[in-house]
């Protein structure tokens, strides 16, 4: 996490967006970011993460940890997901993110929309928040490229199942690699493909 320091000559807006990465694969855990960014240093090019190239994301994630006045991401795990369950894991990593900032916001938007509780300041979800709001789509890139990390990471410990390419998501290619070589411990046991594939190999 980084925060810049404050100039005296104005009086930013600590208002944090939050956006989160990976409700939808089969693996990994979900990622969360909150970003405050600063007024006086505007990062062109912000917007919803997936409408973006992984060399865009990649460029604007490095800007976005010079400029913004505070950022922190945060993640659930795939065993917290099995236990607590997609969403509400995605609220814990959120709001993980928001506690890790630096400095205290006096207001949280959220892309979507449901709101982590316990934030401590007034919050909002904000509906395709990620392609309106700079901050949230700040979050939104922030939150894609950390998880794509660590898929690439997976990829390193589990060849077989081409990580890298796919992320985790529940392409052909993903669900062929988990039909022919079974569930690795990356992968979340509470979604349906691969708990009909470990319900299937408990009953042969």
């Amino acid at each position: 996490m980084q925060a810049s320091l404050f100039s005296d000559e104005y009086t930013p807006t600590l208002v944090a967006g939050v956006d989160e990465a990976g409700r939808g694969p089969l693996a990994g855990p979900v990622f969360a970011a909150a970003v405050i960014l600063d007024p006086m240093r505007p990062i062109d090019g912000l917007t919803d993460s997936k409408v973006l190239d992984e060399p865009q994301r990649d460029t604007l994630a490095g800007l976005i940890k010079q400029h913004a006045l505070a950022w922190h991401i945060a993640c659930a795990s795939v065993e917290e997901i099995d236990t607590i369950n997609i969403l509400q894991a995605t609220m814990l990593a959120m709001k993980r993110a928001c506690d890790g900032l630096p400095v205290r916001p006096v207001q949280v938007l959220v892309d979507g929309n449901h709101v982590p509780v316990g934030l401590g300041c007034p919050a909002s979800a904000v509906v395709r928040g990620d392609a309106t709001i700079a901050a949230i789509s700040a979050a939104s890139i922030l939150a894609k490229t950390a998880r794509d990390a660590v898929c690439r990471t997976l990829h390193e410990h589990y060849p077989a199942y081409e990580f890298h390419r796919h992320k985790g998501y529940a392409t052909r290619a993903h669900l062929e690699h988990l039909q022919r070589h079974g569930p690795c411990p990356a992968h979340r046991r509470s979604f349906a493909p691969v708990r009909r594939l470990i319900l299937t190999d408990c009953a042969e």
